[in-house]
Formats: structure tokens, C-alpha cells, sequence
């Protein structure tokens, strides 16, 4: 017998079996994860396989079954008496550590966005002197991000280096793809897969900045809420677009019982009441890491970990326990990590903020007044411009692999191959294809991508 002790938020899946169930395919969580993009709680493929849950303590048996699942911590909300200036200050000193701890006396890789959550990190790795290479990168004919990216890295003195991300490389890393994620995420979000070879030559490990904007942001409601009013608050945020349209027709076809919709909303109000919080933003908040971020956002990191150690310090359980202590009305609008920078790193809070173009983090407010309104007339106009051009826009990942007369070539073959069709009626494939190409792409690009993902899964089952 051994002993799993899973963090907070976990940086990866593991998987074990349950005794006394079937060796089926679990249609119904494979409809959830059609709607959401993720599989929900401890659900896999399988009815006889799960995950172990987060911030648990787990015992297996030597043959690799699960025995028991106990937490060892659970979300909480007990605000500290404090303001921005403490909680800044005590953010910065346990941030900087865990930053020393993970980084120190290695050469890290830094990806940095026109976000807070790298620009953060690039401040701390700066002011400790740890050696840094950093790089970015932009879609084919997408919109610069590397511009903000390379005045980060140049006030940092980080040597930079940028990449585009190129048309129709999916079809050259799928199978590989497959290898990394196991198709626990759509195929259309690592789009790193495309430059990833030359990114690892950057140095030994992975400094990533994921998950710093949900827990230093707020969702902003002013009052606490039941479960059941907090339920379509949740499911805005987690059913991905299109996504409740195809997980009801693919329980549909698999001939299920009841209604989806039904299906969804019992299992997040479960997950919700099992969440002993009575602030509701803190409550999202739990939700949100608990069953989205190891279940999402740390499967997309697993191209990241294909041949390097990743290190996150928004992911480190010191920082989940921290977070659970600071007043909500110091996390609306990011406060404490534009706090942060501005007092580490004055040149670089003066770089555009990507969310607020054209202001920075000393008068980011403005963008929520009228000034900001000709910046925003202007790039639109330039985008339209653009297109009339036939230079179009690129600003998602599926626009690189899906319109192209070669890249719909090799999408229809995977969709309609035999062990696609053995599971999902052509007719409907066929009817997601023709609403993606024919109707619309941007609300049906979401469907696309997981039909193809399923089909890969099918494939290699």
C-alpha cells in the first residue's frame, strides 16, 4: 500500500482505479467535459478510473486501486484586518520566497504576456538576480502581443526572444499531443506545441504564471448568494461557447437519461454545497480552483512539462492559504499584484497593461472613462481595415488550423473515421462540421475542437 498526498492545486493528474465498477466508457462525464472543455471533480473516460482529488490524502493498494480519500485542507475565508499597503507587503515577502525557492540557481524559461501574472514574475526573478532567457510569441498575421512582451524583458535585462505561431502545425503535433495530454484537453489551447522545441532550448525550467489572475481578482458581488443563485454564475464562467449545445446532443446520442442540462447543474451544486464558504466571491473563487485549475489549466501546461520542470508560484499551497485570508475589497481589479509591480519595478509598471491599451498600471483606471473610447475606435477600425485588405485578423488559436482547404481536408478525415463513427452518429458530425464552416465558426469552434479531440481519443482507446 502507498500514500498520496495531492497539493492544493495540482500540477498534474493521477490517475487510480476503483473497485466494483464496470471497465465502460462514462458517457456522462464525457459529456460534461464536451460542455466545460475539462472533466469535472474526480471524472475520467472511465467509470472504473478516477483522479485524486485535490488537497487529499489517498491510499492505494498495491494492485492500484483507491482505498481511501481524505482532505487535508479545505477553502476557507477568514479576512484578515488589513489594508492594500499590509497586504502588498506581506504578498511581496511570501511571493518573492516561494519565487527564491522554486527558481534559484537555475535558468529559468519565461514566457511573458502583455498580462499582470508573468509581469509579476519577471519583477520578483529580476530583483532576485536569477538567471532568465524569456520569450513570447504572436498568431500569423495576429495581433503584436511581443511588442509589451520585449519592454518587459528589455527593463528587465532578460535576454528575449520572440515566435509566431505559424498556420496548420496542429496536424505535425497531434499525435504527439495525444502522448503529452491524453486528450483531457482540446486540441486547440496548447498552441506552445507549435514553437515548444525551440522554447525548451531556452534554459532548464519552466517559470509560469498561471492562475495568478483568479485568485488576486474578485468576481465583484456585492452580496452573498445561495448555492442555487451562485449555479449560473458558475456555469457562465465554465460552460465553454457552444459547449451546452453539443454535450445535450451528444447525450442525446448516446441515449441518456433525463436531460443533460439536469445532469450539469446536480453535479456543480454538490461541488458547491461541499464548499463551506458563505462569501460568494471567495466561494467561486474555491470552486474555480479546486476543479478548474487542475483539471484545465494544468493539463495545457503538460507541453510545458514534456521535458522540463515547471514551477508555479500562484500554484503553491502557501499561496492558496494565503489568498484565503485577504479582504475581497483588495482583490477587485487586481489591486495587490499592480501594487506589487509599481513598487518592485516602477519602468515596468509603466508599460502598457495589455487589458487597459493604451494606459499603464499607474492610470489604468482610465480605461474605464471616455478616454479610452478613440484608442478603441481606432483599432477597430484598423482590424476592419485589415480584412478589407484580405489580411484577416487572427486572434484564436483555431483560426490557424481549421480554415484552411487542407487543414478541413485532414479535420473531416478524423472526424468521420471508423472508431469516431462507432461512437458518435456521422450524421451528427456532419451537422457540426457544416455549422462550423457554414454558420458560424467563432461560437461552433469550441464543438469542432473537442469532436476532434474525442475522435483522437477513439482512436487511440
Amino acid at each position: 500500500m502507498k500514500t498520496i498526498k495531492t497539493p492544493i492545486i495540482p500540477r498534474h493528474q493521477t490517475f487510480v482505479e476503483i473497485k466494483d465498477q464496470p471497465h465502460e466508457l462514462d458517457y456522462k462525464a464525457i459529456c460534461v467535459f464536451s460542455a466545460l472543455g475539462f472533466f469535472l471533480d474526480t471524472d475520467t473516460y472511465w467509470k472504473d478510473k478516477k483522479v485524486l482529488p485535490p488537497a487529499s490524502i489517498n491510499k492505494i493498494d498495491d494492485s492500484g486501486y483507491l482505498i481511501s480519500s481524505e482532505p487535508w485542507f479545505e477553502w476557507y475565508y477568514k479576512p484578515k484586518q488589513i489594508n492594500l499597503n499590509e497586504a502588498t507587503t506581506n504578498f511581496s515577502e511570501l511571493f518573492e520566497e516561494i519565487v527564491k525557492e522554486q527558481c534559484n540557481n537555475k535558468k529559468v524559461i519565461l514566457p511573458i504576456s502583455g498580462g499582470l501574472d508573468s509581469r509579476s514574475q519577471a519583477v520578483a526573478l529580476h530583483k532576485l538576480g536569477v538567471a532568465v532567457k524569456s520569450y513570447s510569441y504572436s498568431f500569423e498575421n495576429g495581433y503584436n502581443e511581443v511588442g509589451i512582451s520585449k519592454k518587459i524583458a528589455e527593463k528587465c535585462d532578460f535576454p528575449f526572444q520572440e515566435f509566431t505561431i505559424s498556420k496548420s502545425y496542429l496536424w505535425n503535433k497531434i499525435n504527439e499531443l495525444v502522448t503529452i495530454n491524453k486528450c483531457y484537453s482540446e486540441f486547440t489551447h496548447p498552441r506552445q506545441m507549435a514553437v515548444i522545441d525551440d522554447i525548451e532550448k531556452l534554459g532548464d525550467v519552466f517559470s509560469l504564471g498561471h492562475w495568478g489572475d483568479v485568485l488576486f481578482d474578485s468576481e465583484n458581488l456585492q452580496q452573498n448568494y445561495s448555492d442555487k443563485e451562485i449555479l449560473p454564475l458558475v456555469k457562465k464562467k465554465v460552460i465553454k461557447k457552444g459547449g451546452l449545445e453539443l454535450a445535450t446532443s451528444l447525450w442525446k446520442n448516446w441515449k441518456l437519461e433525463g436531460e443533460f442540462e439536469d445532469y450539469l447543474d446536480r453535479r456543480i451544486l454538490t461541488l458547491l454545497s461541499r464548499i463551506n464558504i458563505v462569501n460568494s466571491n471567495a466561494k467561486i473563487r474555491a470552486f474555480k480552483s479546486m476543479y478548474w485549475a487542475p483539471r484545465w489549466t494544468s493539463i495545457n501546461l503538460t507541453v510545458f512539462a514534456r521535458n522540463k520542470e515547471i514551477y508555479l508560484p500562484y500554484y503553491d499551497d502557501r499561496m492558496c492559504q494565503f489568498i484565503c485570508e485577504v479582504p475581497e475589497s483588495l482583490l477587485n481589479d487586481r489591486q495587490i499584484q499592480i501594487e506589487y509591480i509599481k513598487r518592485t519595478n516602477p519602468s515596468v509598471a509603466k508599460i502598457v497593461w495589455q487589458d487597459t491599451k493604451p494606459f499603464n498600471l499607474f492610470n489604468h483606471h482610465l480605461a474605464k472613462t471616455h478616454l479610452r473610447l478613440p484608442f478603441r475606435i481606432v483599432d477597430k477600425l484598423k482590424r476592419e481595415f485589415e480584412n478589407f485588405q484580405g489580411k484577416k485578423f487572427v486572434q484564436r488559436n483555431w483560426e490557424l488550423q481549421f480554415l484552411e482547404a487542407d487543414d478541413k481536408g485532414k479535420l473531416i478525415d478524423y472526424l468521420q473515421s471508423i472508431e469516431v463513427t462507432n461512437q458518435i452518429n456521422i450524421d451528427l458530425i456532419k451537422q457540426y462540421l457544416n455549422l462550423f464552416y457554414k454558420d458560424d465558426q467563432v461560437y461552433y469552434s469550441h464543438s469542432i475542437s473537442t469532436l476532434l479531440t474525442l475522435s483522437l481519443y477513439f482512436k487511440n482507446v
